[in-house]
């Protein structure tokens, strides 16, 4: 599993997600598919980590989004 996190140039906005093939879910993103996504095209992975199941995932992607992306990136721009 992995938790992304994506930015569009485009609307200047991030995107966080989960899933298991972030090629794939990258894609999706970039060809219309997703409703949340599909004005911000095309979206770029700023951020993938992986993680060892869903629950995992879950927990860190919520983690993100309630920190905001933007400032997770840059409290852990050390570490990533």
């Amino acid at each position: 599993m992995f938790v992304y996190i994506l930015f569009s140039e485009k609307s200047s906005r991030y995107y966080v997600g989960q899933t298991a093939d972030i090629e794939d879910r990258l894609k999706r993103h970039n060809s219309g598919r997703v409703y949340s996504t599909k004005y911000g095209i095309p979206w770029k992975i700023v951020l993938r980590k992986e993680v060892s199941n869903r629950s995992e995932a879950m927990a860190l992607e919520n983690k993100i989004k309630k920190r905001g992306a933007k400032r997770f990136i840059d409290d852990h721009r050390d570490i990533l």
